[in-house]
């Protein structure tokens, strides 16, 4: 292969300490690299991105603020990154070859790049029968989370009475449907009317509910979980999770999986919680978790969800954009009610 290949990539411009970024942060530029495989280093791959995932926590690398969310800060002038499905065209390393289809949860938002193969890439089984775009949703890092809060910290049981919020997200659409299959009793709250009857027609949610007209929360949990709540798996926190500690039941358990009503305030504006003395003498467990933490239990649940999938048991929504262009829309669709399930740029048709 020789002389060179133009590549559009999104970098961190200016940090975003607050509210949803912009053009003023995020910025799209065009840069070259060589397509040749002897350019690159020992170890390293030539990779061309076909999918990106679009994530809430990603908003949370612009701030510039180190608060203790999620991971280190994207630096200014840095290629901001997501977890990518790309082809393999050029390989330094002999496990990779030209054609191969990975999985990069850490790539850069891009259309061509250079990384280095490291351990955390998961090589795409040709052989499967399921559509790429859901290695970055029911069997991706999504689907996870979905699968270590429900299932690893969860603990739910036949009978247990189990609330999500944010429902119809990327997250939330699996961790209701996998709490289903446990034989639990599956409210979610979500954004609007439209959303509540997916999450109960296509999720198989018990009940659902609007939480911008239900203007009292704590009345509306009364209403829908008159015998209390056994498992909250937490993507919203604020003003939600309070009213869910005072609905909780003896030994009830909270696994935070985000709080995305608080990712674009600054820590000193978010919403207290005023009420979480209820956990003392609930004895709740409260437990925010990463799935890099828990990265040994992928192999348990490829195999489950992949299971499900294949036998109907699991359905999953996509939204899917179109070209690079589409991250800075994609991403502010994310803190907005107009987006359905798992958000995914499509680089190249």
């Amino acid at each position: 292969m020789a002389g060179v290949v133009e590549s559009r990539e999104w970098y961190l411009a200016a940090y975003a300490p607050e509210g949803v970024p912009t053009s003023d942060h995020l910025k799209l530029r065009t840069v070259t690299l060589s397509p040749d495989v002897d350019s690159i280093p020992d170890h390293h791959l030539i990779v061309q991105n076909i999918f990106i995932s679009v994530d809430p926590y990603q908003r949370t690398l612009m701030s510039g603020l180190e608060d203790g969310l999620y991971f280190s800060q994207t630096k200014l002038n840095e290629v901001v990154s997501a977890s990518t499905i790309a082809r393999v065209i050029g390989s330094k390393d002999s496990s990779y070859r030209v054609g191969d289809i990975i999985l990069n949860p850490f790539g850069p938002i891009a259309e061509y790049c250079v990384i280095p193969s490291a351990l955390y890439l998961r090589k795409v089984d040709p052989a499967s029968e399921l559509p790429l775009q859901e290695y970055l949703s029911s069997l991706g890092l999504p689907g996870f989370a979905a699968w270590v809060g429900i299932e690893v910290l969860g603990d739910p049981k036949p009978g247990s009475n189990v609330f999500v919020s944010a429902a119809a997200g990327g997250v939330g659409m699996f961790a209701g449907q996998l709490a289903k299959l446990k034989g639990c009793r599956v409210i979610g709250s979500t954004g609007s009317d439209e959303k509540v009857k997916l999450i109960k027609e296509e999720f198989g949610y018990d009940d659902a509910f609007n939480y911008k007209t239900e203007t009292d929360l704590d009345a509306a949990l009364s209403k829908y979980f008159p015998n209390g709540i056994d498992i909250y798996f937490d993507n919203v926190g604020g003003e939600m999770l309070e009213a869910v500690l005072n609905h909780v039941n003896k030994h009830a358990r909270i696994p935070v999986c985000g709080m995305i009503s608080q990712y674009k305030k600054i820590w000193t504006e978010r919403q207290g919680v005023r009420n979480l003395l209820n956990m003392v003498g609930k004895e709740v467990r409260m437990e925010g978790f990463l799935v890099g933490s828990h990265l040994n239990r992928f192999g348990d649940f490829a195999k489950e969800m992949e299971s499900y999938i294949k036998e109907g048991k699991i359905s999953s929504k996509l939204k899917i954009y179109h070209g690079i262009e589409s991250y800075l829309e994609s991403l502010g669709s994310l803190f907005t009610s107009s987006n359905f399930g798992k958000v995914i740029i499509e680089v190249k048709k």
